[in-house]
């Protein structure tokens, strides 16, 4: 089984195109998270989770989710993680919950998607996207061939940095960046509540025809990449920059 965390569709997308390689189900994190309510879940074949990057390290969010839920059947472990340009030494702490699990841990593989976290960095233009995704099917392929292999994914050479970008680096994003309080919305808006939707905290209520933040929130862009009018911004960091949402798989085969 293929379980994935998503905020604006990358890891979805990744999750998706590898459940058609591997001829598996997906479950989606994401919408559990919303619903508040445990889970169990069972699968015979290697498990294999997908998630974004977040501050160099898997969302805590989604580390809490995994943590919490019940996973029975198979122990061999797989972890796929999409980033704009790295992942840090992330796998350092999926080891540590694998051993928490007592699964098996079976590596972790970076996947390149386009850049979504907007409220820092630029998103890419249409082409472009396009042009990452399609690299990045190819590496979601080759780890495919890895699991059905039953071969873990090969190890990754660390630097001091990568060390550093995941411990305090990412203390440092967790404490000082994400905040839900720069986020407001513009004369743009239609009151839809489609950001109310896709808010996997229920962080946003919709007051007077228009959506109010509140103090939870895990910086997954979702709200803000899908917003049908581009009334929502981030402070003043995000006034003219390019919105990004990854298009489903399916529809695009």
């Amino acid at each position: 089984m293929i379980v994935y965390f998503t905020g604006t569709g990358n890891s979805r997308y990744i999750a998706e195109y590898m459940a058609e390689c591997l001829e598996e189900d997906t479950f989606d994190a994401a919408k559990q998270i919303k619903t508040r309510k445990s889970v169990s879940l069972h699968s015979e074949k290697p498990w294999v989770f997908v998630a974004p990057t977040y501050g160099w390290q898997l969302p805590h969010l989604f580390l809490q989710f995994l943590k919490k839920s019940t996973f029975t059947g198979e122990k061999k472990a797989y972890f796929v993680m999409t980033c704009g340009s790295d992942i840090g030494n992330a796998g350092e702490g999926i080891e540590r919950l694998c051993q928490s699990k007592r699964w098996e841990y079976q590596g972790v593989l970076p996947v390149l998607m386009p850049e979504n976290y907007i409220a820092l960095f630029q998103a890419p233009g249409e082409e472009k996207a396009e042009e990452i995704i399609r690299t990045a099917e190819k590496t979601a392929a080759e780890g495919a061939a890895f699991i059905t292999g039953d071969q873990p994914f090969p190890r990754r050479e660390v630097t001091p940095m990568d060390r550093m970008k995941s411990t305090s680096v990412n203390r440092f994003f967790y404490k000082h960046i994400i905040k839900a309080e720069p986020f407001h919305v513009t004369e743009h808006c239609i009151g839809c509540g489609k950001c109310q939707q896709k808010c996997m905290l229920n962080n946003i209520t919709i007051q007077d025809g228009k959506p109010v933040w509140g103090t939870l929130c895990t910086h997954c862009m979702a709200c803000i990449n899908s917003c049908p009018e581009k009334a929502i911004q981030y402070g003043i960091r995000t006034k003219k920059k390019r919105r990004y949402y990854c298009k489903e798989y399916r529809k695009n085969l």
